[in-house]
């Protein structure tokens, strides 16, 4: 993210209400913070994306958009956690689809999402 000015403490407070409005869906605001220069792969201290949190709380919407807009859907957080494996887990079967169009490895991250789907009997989402 460029500074623009900003101390470290103004950067980590907006890196924390882009994150927050990443698990609240608000896509209209991300938008903005992206388009503002917050990096759209920015991460908390556990490595929580932005995507990871909105695919995480089931915003099928604002993970499609954080997609469009360059998140990388396969990052992992600092537990090995990959985005497709949270949304399984949690059941957001709109948000594995758009994830899966999106090109995400299904065998990445610990547990990989088609461990999480057998694990939740949801491997039927990873059928082709």
């Amino acid at each position: 993210m460029s500074s623009g000015g900003l101390s470290p403490e103004q950067t980590r407070r907006v890196v924390a209400v882009a994150l927050d409005l990443a698990r609240e869906g608000d896509t209209e605001q991300l938008v903005e913070f992206v388009a503002h220069g917050l990096p759209v792969n920015v991460s908390d201290e556990a490595g929580n994306t932005l995507l990871m949190l909105a695919a995480y709380h089931g915003h099928a919407g604002t993970v499609s958009t954080l997609v469009g807009l360059g998140a990388d859907p396969d990052l992992r957080n600092s537990r090995d956690q990959a985005p497709v494996a949270g949304a399984l887990f949690k059941g957001a079967d709109d948000v594995v689809a758009v994830l899966r169009r999106a090109g995400a490895d299904l065998d990445a991250g610990t547990p990989t999402a088609r461990a999480a789907a057998t694990l939740f009997g949801r491997a039927h989402l990873l059928t082709d």
